[in-house]
């Protein structure tokens, strides 16, 4: 499953995703992953949650992005949740690869089983109807 939390820069949408992960971290069997382009949220995790710095590895464009992702995935069969933090800057998407790559996140979910939740620095109308449909929280 995908979820989006969508809306404009500087609307909450970090805090809705931190509130969400460590809520999550509590009720989860498995391991939780947390990716973000920096670790200034270190201490608003709970330890139990991983946090990724994804600038510590070169990514250059959202295919090498879900590379990463799926390498994660190949790693820890554990894996439950993933956390996107800040998900076209980390990704490397451009706005005429959003349908793509949102499309492929669900089809590594439903094969791997493991539920990705996006922060998305765009307003709701900006997006396609296609993915509207995993709007959680609009902002």
């Amino acid at each position: 499953m995908v979820q989006i939390i969508c809306g404009e820069k500087g609307k909450g949408k970090t805090k809705h995703l931190l509130e969400r992960v460590n809520d999550m971290v509590k009720k989860a069997n498995g391991n939780v992953v947390y990716i973000d382009k920096n670790t200034k949220k270190m201490y608003e995790l709970s330890n139990k949650i991983r946090l990724i710095n994804v600038r510590d590895f070169p990514i250059s464009n959202s295919d090498e992005f879900l590379g990463f992702i799926c390498g994660i995935i190949s790693q820890d069969h554990d894996l439950e949740e993933m956390f996107l933090d800040s998900f076209l800057t980390i990704s490397n998407t451009k706005d005429d690869e959003i349908d793509h790559v949102i499309r492929k996140l669900e089809a590594i979910s439903d094969n791997f089983h493991v539920n990705f939740v996006l922060s998305v620095s765009k307003n709701s109308d900006t997006l396609s109807d296609d993915i509207k449909d995993y709007i959680v929280v609009d902002l």
